[in-house]
């Protein structure tokens, strides 16, 4: 299997807007409950701490394979916001080459650490953060509705 090709997001190319379209649509599928309008995705892509990065699936109509969203507010600390791969481009690749690069673009901003949240029940997605080497630091009770908790989990880099 071919390592997924990451790309940054630059909202000055011209494919940018297609791309952040595309990147909504996949959002609504996944995560219907809180999904972006593209509007807010390209005023957050204009702040310094903020970082988008987005695999391609290759052949086919869709711009966008999977995508992940970080932030870095501090040197101390940086949150993976989002991370969402096409379900027709899952066990592919991309959820992990997405993940190592959101590291790696906060590792290069010399963040000491980086957290996520994600649904205990997206077992999935959980294996896939333990195999990149985080780690369960806490449930948050009631984290994405008054039944639904979120690991916090995070990955030391220094």
């Amino acid at each position: 299997m071919a390592a997924a090709a990451i790309l940054d997001l630059d909202p000055s190319h011209e494919r940018a807007g297609r791309v952040l379209e595309d990147i909504v649509r996949l959002e609504q599928t996944i995560f219907p409950e809180h999904a972006s309008p593209a509007r807010s995705l390209r005023d957050e892509l204009k702040r310094r701490n903020f970082g988008l990065v987005y695999s391609t699936p290759g052949a086919g109509g869709e711009e966008v394979a999977g995508y992940a969203v970080y932030t870095c507010n501090t040197s101390l600390c940086a949150t993976i916001i989002e991370l969402a791969v096409r379900e027709s481009c899952r066990r592919q690749g991309h959820g992990e080459a997405l993940l190592r690069a959101a590291v790696e673009r906060c590792r290069g901003r010399r963040v000491q650490r980086v957290i996520l949240h994600v649904d205990p029940a997206r077992a999935a997605a959980v294996a896939l953060y333990r195999k990149a080497g985080f780690q369960v630091e806490a449930t948050v009770k009631g984290y994405y509705a008054p039944q639904r908790d979120a690991y916090r989990m995070f990955m030391d880099l220094q």
